[in-house]
């Protein structure tokens, strides 16, 4: 949360040539989807319930329209909700993969 806080302070982030900001939006709330599932699963040694997931998916959007607000008040930066379409995709990837991981890996999501 903290580096994606850091990169929207920024008035002209710096991204790699040829990648949007959308798909940056949604590479960036992929992994703060998975990591959010990871955290709010815990070291269960369980599997991945359905409410875990849509806790993760859940937080991450909502991070994204707080993210998008802070945005509104850096100099150069505007608040988009196609940013936060973006941020929830994203989170639901990251959180779908992860979740996968520990179907197809059962010791995948104990780690």
């Amino acid at each position: 949360m903290a580096f994606i806080f850091y990169m929207s302070s920024m008035s002209e982030p710096p991204l790699p040539a040829n990648v949007s900001d959308k798909l940056a939006h949604t590479l960036g709330y992929s992994l703060l989807g998975a990591l959010i599932l990871r955290a709010v699963a815990g070291r269960s040694g369980r599997r991945l319930r359905w409410w875990q997931i849509v806790v993760a998916i859940l937080l991450a959007t909502l991070y994204g329209v707080s993210d998008e607000y802070h945005q509104s008040f850096v100099p150069g930066r505007d608040s988009d909700i196609h940013d936060v379409y973006a941020d929830a995709i994203g989170g639901a990837i990251g959180a779908g993969v992860w979740f996968a991981c520990g179907i197809i890996w059962p010791r995948f999501t104990d780690v």
